[in-house]
């Protein structure tokens, strides 16, 4: 049976202890835990308890006085910790002679000095920066680190920063219309877009044009289809009100034209359908607006709107478009009232659009005498999402908007932001003066 280890004092608290003493007691301290003395000293010699092993007598001189042989540390050679041969001191390289300096030639232009390679950089002054090159004029900058440069691909290459593209955000403004358009909180790019202009009438009267254009998110390079359809109906507008050509013909000749120009974005090579065959063809609805001659015409394919809002705020405000959607049909044929048609999670499904795989394009027009002064609110589902209702939409538009149209485009894409900004955003604001006159619609 092991014996208890005899101690003078306790190992935890360091307590005088008692022969016999199985706790301490001072801190309670359990003395049977403590090991006992091992037998061997740590040096490998035996010893006894409580007494260290004595070192071995050195070995006696023979009759000739001679002192026994000794071992001296250079007698073994030495080794690193990879059991490399440590490297002699005569064999350590010696540094090379410096090379004298070349005489001084009178009228010879000073030696540039040269950096030295070797030179660590941690020991240069505090605050010396390495000189660098400033970017040529016009060099796109990051707008995070306001030093590196942009890359073709959108991202720097200083601390690879993504940059806001072109279109994540665009505001645009003339003497008589205004738009802007975000990309929303939620999508990771802006596939909405718009073009406003101005053309003169045949007599010189002014005519403003708006339009405006979402690319739907399920086809493929919906920025593009919405891009390529605004730019073209606003330049077929602006080149048949220019000739004379009646606003609302003009109107419709615009759609056709912006659908001919998406066609043409499916007119892709074999090659690139044979690498994304399940991709449909690129697509976008269209609104637009034209103020002409004291008339008002709209025209549309899809479910983005155009809202009428007097200035007079006592007056009606009105929408002047209808949905080409699953909600809009289902009002139409009497099967759902409009809330719980556009409570349907099948609402926004559009059935006209345009693009190469559209059923059938059938754009719609619409014209009106307004008789008061108002604005126009042309926009995308991004903003109507938040202000559905007319009177909504109407709260929504400052009371100044046709003095400030594009302050008032930023109030409203401010709203759906507000509001979420689950899609992006784009509206926008053709103020109308007033032309005391019937209004009629075709």
């Amino acid at each position: 049976m092991s014996q208890m280890p005899q101690l003078s004092a306790c190992p935890s608290c360091e307590e005088p202890l008692e022969s016999g003493d199985l706790f301490c007691g001072a801190c309670g301290y359990d003395l049977s835990a403590v090991p006992a003395r091992p037998a061997t000293s740590p040096n490998g010699a035996a010893g006894t308890a409580g007494r260290p092993s004595e070192w071995p007598d050195a070995p006696e001189v023979d009759s000739t006085d001679t002192p026994a042989p000794t071992h001296l540390p250079t007698d073994l050679p030495g080794t690193d910790s990879a059991g490399t041969e440590l490297t002699e001191p005569d064999e350590y390289p010696l540094p090379a002679p410096a090379t004298p300096a070349a005489p001084a030639v009178p009228g010879a232009p000073a030696a540039t000095p040269v950096p030295d390679a070797t030179a660590d950089p941690r020991t240069a002054a505090p605050g010396a920066a390495a000189p660098q090159a400033a970017p040529p004029a016009g060099t796109a900058l990051c707008v995070a680190c306001r030093s590196g440069r942009v890359d073709p691909d959108g991202y720097c290459e200083n601390c690879g920063h993504a940059q806001p593209r072109e279109r994540d955000h665009m505001e645009q403004e003339l003497d008589a219309v205004a738009a802007v358009s975000d990309r929303g909180l939620r999508h990771h790019r802006n596939e909405d877009a718009f073009a406003i202009s101005a053309a003169a009438l045949p007599d010189g009267s002014p005519a403003v044009v708006a339009i405006v254009c979402d690319g739907v998110s399920s086809a493929t390079r919906p920025d593009e289809a919405s891009l390529a359809a605004s730019r073209a109906a606003d330049e077929s507008l602006r080149a048949a009100l220019e000739r004379g050509t009646h606003p609302q013909q003009a109107m419709h000749d615009a759609i056709l034209a912006a659908a001919d120009a998406v066609n043409a974005l499916a007119d892709e090579p074999t090659a690139a359908r044979e690498h994304s065959p399940h991709q449909n063809a690129p697509a976008c609805t269209l609104v637009g607006a034209v103020v002409a001659g004291g008339l008002l015409v709209i025209g549309w394919v899809g479910d983005s709107r155009a809202y009428w809002v007097p200035d007079d705020r006592t007056g009606p405000a009105v929408r002047l478009t209808e949905d080409d959607s699953w909600a809009a049909q289902m009002v139409a044929a009497g099967l759902m009232n409009e809330a719980e048609a556009y409570a349907d999670e099948r609402a926004h499904a559009i059935t006209g659009w345009l693009g190469a795989d559209a059923y059938e394009l059938e754009p719609h027009t619409a014209s009106f005498k307004p008789d008061r002064a108002g604005v126009v609110v042309v926009c995308t589902d991004g903003l109507w999402n938040y202000a559905e209702a007319v009177e909504e939409m109407a709260r929504a538009v400052p009371a100044d908007a046709a003095a400030r149209p594009l302050h008032s485009a930023q109030v409203l894409v401010g709203h759906a932001l507000d509001g979420g900004g689950h899609d992006n955003v784009t509206v926008a604001v053709v103020p109308f003066p007033c032309a005391p006159q019937g209004a009629g619609s075709a």
